[in-house]
């Protein structure tokens, strides 16, 4: 089958970064989904692997961890779906990739795609859809009990134009009735938050506290920080509130917590990989979670945060997508579709 992934990581620039690949079809096991694969995104975990992990001996590394498609075959222990249904899925970044016609995916992280989108719409939303679930309802622990439920509380949201940040914005206040302040320095991406839905918004490339208290808000609830953690780390004292919460997604090179323990403020981390990484008992809770966005965004309630026109999948488009990526000024998702 068809595929596009790398035998040695590196630089995109590289000519040899992403190739066209043939490799061999994979065979599921008793609780796999094989899928065709129907269209993928892509996300900054793409660009970090791609750029540092070695691919396994005498094989390719096949990157990818967002599709829509087709199931083909299930294995002997699958009860949840059965070939024919039509599915999303962010999979598993300990296996291969989703950059191929055919994909193996355990079937306790997968939904059924919503019916109201396309293939790429839909493949834009799983890892950024879980990784912003996770985030607000089981790091910051904020309630999902009705659109009321956060009166009064406000979310800060870093890097708000991003794929989590796009749907963050959604589930914060369609969900959980939170005032959302969003950053973004540019009119696109300013612009681009607020049809998310964002309240407010705030230029990340000037002091935050002074805008925060121009809003009213010279304290939130909560802070998600997706981007550059490290360098907001100086103000989150002044303007996270007493008994807060943070919540971080990247890399930073350093986090030194300490300064927030006078506010005694809760400081956690989201990896949408860590159920399936490490088979978790409550593993099946990202196939329920799934299940409700799809059913959400069947309700008109969220919107797929899809912002390209889609190509091919090929190792040309995907390596301009990666490019993007790398260059900070992507906004939303971008998405590939299979020649298949």
């Amino acid at each position: 089958m068809q595929a596009v992934g790398y035998f040695k990581p590196g630089a995109i620039t590289r000519e040899d970064a992403l190739l066209d690949l043939t490799i061999v079809e994979p065979v599921p096991g008793p609780r796999d989904l094989l899928v065709r694969v129907r269209a993928v995104s892509v996300n900054p975990v793409d660009v970090k692997v791609r750029a540092s992990t070695a691919a396994p001996d005498g094989g390719a590394k096949i990157l990818g961890w967002d599709a829509a498609g087709v199931v083909e075959a299930v294995g002997s222990d699958v009860t949840l779906f059965r070939p024919g249904d039509e599915v999303f899925y962010a999979g598993d970044i300990s296996r291969a990739g989703t950059n191929a016609e055919l994909h193996l995916v355990d079937e306790r992280i997968v939904g059924h795609k919503p019916r109201t989108l396309d293939w790429p719409e839909a493949a834009a939303l799983p890892l950024t859809a879980i990784t912003a679930w996770e985030l607000l309802f089981d790091r910051l622990r904020v309630s999902c009990e009705g659109r009321d439920a956060g009166a009064g509380q406000a979310l800060l949201v870093i890097g708000g134009a991003g794929g989590v940040g796009s749907i963050l914005i959604q589930l914060a206040r369609q969900l959980a009735g939170l005032t959302v302040v969003a950053t973004a320095s540019r009119p696109e991406t300013a612009a681009w938050v607020r049809r998310m839905g964002a309240h407010h918004v705030v230029d990340h490339s000037q002091p935050l506290p002074e805008q925060l208290a121009a809003l009213g808000l010279p304290e939130v609830e909560y802070v998600a920080s997706l981007t550059a953690s490290d360098l907001y780390l100086p103000v989150l004292p002044q303007i996270v509130a007493a008994q807060g919460h943070v919540a971080l997604i990247d890399d930073p090179a350093s986090f030194d917590i300490v300064p927030l323990k006078r506010k005694a403020v809760t400081v956690s981390w989201e990896f949408m990989f860590a159920r399936p990484l490490f088979a978790t008992a409550d593993m099946i809770e990202q196939h329920r979670l799934l299940e409700e966005v799809s059913r959400l965004v069947d309700q008109g309630v969220l919107i797929t945060t899809l912002n390209d026109a889609p190509q091919p999948l090929t190792a040309a488009n995907l390596k301009r997508a990666h490019a993007l990526l790398e260059s900070g000024r992507s906004i939303g998702k971008m998405a590939l579709v299979s020649a298949v």
